[in-house]
């Protein structure tokens, strides 16, 4: 290979299939177009902008976390243990995280940090703003078709990001999509990623058939941070 063909390639984002989006693959005896896992990120990491969330620049990240008292650094320790035991819980019951409680205590921050972490070991982490998707999932209730590919889109992707679960004004409708969301993902062990600022028994006394499956499912990774305004960093100098 010619000096500049090496440089020609060093300078592709991806290797391997050189930024077309497209690799080629044997399948008996002939080579065939298969979409190449970088398209695939690619498109993931356009849903994050589009809610306003560039993981590329994002400075959401573990190593950007301030662990201003000791509640919040053990809040970024089990987050980071559940990033590093990720791989081998995957497809355990206990395979999600809960980050609880008291309002700006960094609960998105880790949320975020969690998924980036995910996406950059290739696995597929969507992002869902609790009341943003609920109401648009709510306004195409009547459209059969989109309705059930937004909820397809949220149950059924590998990692689910749930940012601000109820948030706001709750209806019986909200309730019924997150129950359904929900609940598929826990029959079927697929991983949730849940910011709140519900506590755990608030969860389990406003519907318990939620609240007791994302018990379940989060119990071994349950960050609760309790109401304390000294640990709203939003309210610091």
């Amino acid at each position: 290979m010619k000096n500049g063909e090496l440089q020609r390639v060093n300078s592709y984002k991806c290797s391997k299939c050189r930024d077309s989006g497209w690799i080629l693959i044997k399948e008996d005896g002939r080579e065939v177009a298969r979409s190449c896992e970088c398209r695939e990120k690619e498109k993931l990491n356009l849903q994050w902008k589009k809610a306003g969330i560039n993981l590329e620049k994002s400075a959401q990240t573990f190593g950007n976390f301030k662990e201003w008292n000791q509640v919040i650094k053990k809040a970024k320790s089990i987050s980071i243990a559940y990033a590093n035991n990720f791989q081998k819980n995957q497809h355990l019951r206990q395979n999600s995280i809960l980050l609880c409680g008291q309002v700006g205590s960094g609960k998105t921050h880790l949320a975020i940090a969690l998924a980036i972490n995910l996406i950059n070991r290739n696995h597929k982490t969507v992002y869902m703003p609790y009341r943003d998707v609920v109401t648009k999932i709510k306004q195409n209730i009547i459209n059969d078709s989109v309705y059930k590919k937004l909820i397809y889109k949220y149950a059924r992707c590998e990692v689910l990001v749930i940012d601000d679960l109820y948030k706001g004004k709750i209806s019986e409708t909200d309730v019924n999509i997150m129950f359904e969301i929900i609940n598929y993902r826990y029959l079927n062990y697929l991983p949730i990623i849940i910011s709140s600022e519900f506590t755990i028994e608030k969860l389990l006394a406003f519907d318990e058939a939620i609240g007791s499956r994302i018990y379940e499912m989060c119990k071994d990774y349950l960050v609760e941070i309790p109401e304390d305004k000294n640990i709203n960093y939003r309210l610091k100098a």
